[in-house]
């Protein structure tokens, strides 16, 4: 039985989906019909077999009443034409009370016992001058026993022709079952055959903007298989997506790097004549040589980090936001001396913490605060403020329901030009430098690298135009 499995295990391994599914829907559908032109041929004969018992019992009931006080004997002998009525006999208990005529019906035992009553009546069939025969043997009276026989070959005969006609008719069902999982297996896996061959010529072109087409109708109609194309229609977007953004990445940073690199190269270039220049040239080579070499050095850093989707667990740590806010405000003011930081720390958000990475946490305010600072005029301040509030939310799973929680909030605002219209949706994108940003040094990957921060640890950060004037810059925790 084992060797039996492994085998089926092994032709399912060596063969497709599309075959094993039209196998196994075909062998469905023909097992249904074989077994129910099984359960027809029975029906069929036991119904045939129980009218010509029917008869046979009519027959002994008849012969009972006309036949009550007779003796041993053969009552009527004709049974052996095919249209002649059942033929009665009557058998005694003691074989020495039999007729002197032969019986017509053979007597055996089980005959005596019911003439006996030790024994029900029961049907038999026997062969008669070579003619089947189907007999019930009764009691009649007391120590006397009733055989009654009729011709059967008319009811075996039909029973013949009934399992022929259900054989083809099993045999049809069977070929119109192999059609039926051929078409199931066509049908059922066409929107798996379409997300397959999506999937060889994106892996064969490199081209994930390619999709799988989906049969019309509401999405709350759609079956397994077409809900998986669409999930994979979803996740081809996305990588699309993400391809797209690596590709703007690559061309943005090549683009980014090849001006410091070419300055790099000619002061390098320069200072390699250094005999031919003044002290003060090569001072000025030197000085300009150091100033892009820690460019670049910031620019591959950021790039680097902004490569890292998430935050390293093992790093995880409870960081209290205000304390963080604090060291980070300090650094920005000796960092930047003519701009002022204010820094406002609500009570109840004194002690607020949440999970974080401290480094990386420091980088996000970092980011925002030079940013803020970047833009400032000379003497106006840049606003820092965290604050704390309550707020309902409702949980999912089970053990978990509606509740409240609290929300930590920090601000950035300056008081510069603020951020446009046009600038406000892209300015977490990386590189990207509004018309009045592409003067000032950077990069243009500060704010996206603190949005991607941000986000690694569950917060939400946004941008909008402060009221007034300058930008203002929402850190959220939930």
């Amino acid at each position: 039985m084992s060797g039996v499995r492994r085998l089926g295990r092994r032709w399912r391994r060596r063969r497709p989906l599309r075959t094993r599914l039209a196998v196994a829907a075909s062998a469905a559908v023909a097992l249904v019909a074989v077994g129910v032109c099984t359960a027809a041929f029975f029906v069929i004969r036991y119904e045939m077999f129980h009218q010509l018992d029917l008869n046979l019992t009519q027959s002994a009931t008849r012969v009972i009443q006309e036949n009550r006080d007779g003796g041993p004997q053969v009552v009527a002998g004709e049974c052996r034409y095919l249209s002649a009525p059942a033929c009665p006999q009557i058998v005694p208990a003691l074989p020495a009370e039999d007729p002197a005529a032969p019986y017509l019906l053979p007597v055996s035992a089980p005959v005596r016992e019911v003439a006996t009553g030790d024994r029900v009546p029961y049907f038999s069939n026997i062969t008669l001058s070579g003619k089947p025969m189907r007999m019930l043997t009764t009691r009649l009276g007391d120590d006397k026993a009733l055989q009654v026989a009729l011709r059967s070959d008319s009811v075996e005969k039909g029973v013949r022709q009934a399992a022929g006609l259900l054989a083809v008719i099993g045999a049809a069902g069977v070929l119109l079952a192999a059609g039926l999982g051929y078409w199931v297996s066509r049908t059922g896996l066409a929107p798996v055959a379409r997300l397959t061959a999506t999937a060889e010529r994106i892996a064969s072109t490199r081209d994930p903007r390619h999709r799988i087409e989906l049969p019309p109708g509401p999405p709350g109609r759609q079956d397994e298989v077409t809900r998986l194309a669409a999930s994979f229609n979803t996740m081809l977007g996305e990588l699309e997506q993400s391809v797209t953004a690596q590709r703007r990445l690559v061309a943005d940073a090549s683009h980014e790097l090849r001006t410091p690199l070419t300055a790099l190269r000619t002061n390098a270039e320069l200072l390699a004549r250094a005999d031919r220049l003044t002290d003060a040239q090569r001072d000025r080579a030197a000085g300009a040589l150091a100033r892009q070499l820690r460019e670049v050095t910031g620019l591959v850093n950021d790039l680097i980090e902004l490569a890292r989707d998430e935050e390293p667990t093992p790093l995880l740590e409870e960081v209290r936001i205000a304390a963080l806010a604090e060291h980070t405000v300090t650094a920005a003011r000796a960092h930047w001396p003519s701009t002022p930081f204010t820094l406002h720390i609500a009570p109840d958000a004194a002690e607020t913490v949440r999970p974080g990475v401290p480094a990386r946490l420091t980088r996000l305010l970092t980011n925002l605060l030079d940013n803020a600072a970047k833009f400032s005029p000379a003497g106006l301040p840049v606003e820092v403020e965290l604050t704390a509030s309550r707020h309902a939310r409702s949980g999912s799973g089970s053990g978990s329901g509606s509740g409240s929680g609290e929300r930590l909030e920090l601000t950035v605002r300056d008081h510069g030009p603020g951020i446009t219209t046009e600038d406000l949706p892209y300015v977490f994108d990386r590189f990207y430098r509004a018309e009045t940003a592409r003067a000032l040094p950077g990069s243009g990957l500060g704010l996206a690298m603190a949005r991607q921060i941000a986000r690694a640890h569950g917060a939400e950060l946004t941008a909008e135009q402060a009221q007034g004037d300058g930008a203002l810059f929402r850190l959220t925790f939930e």
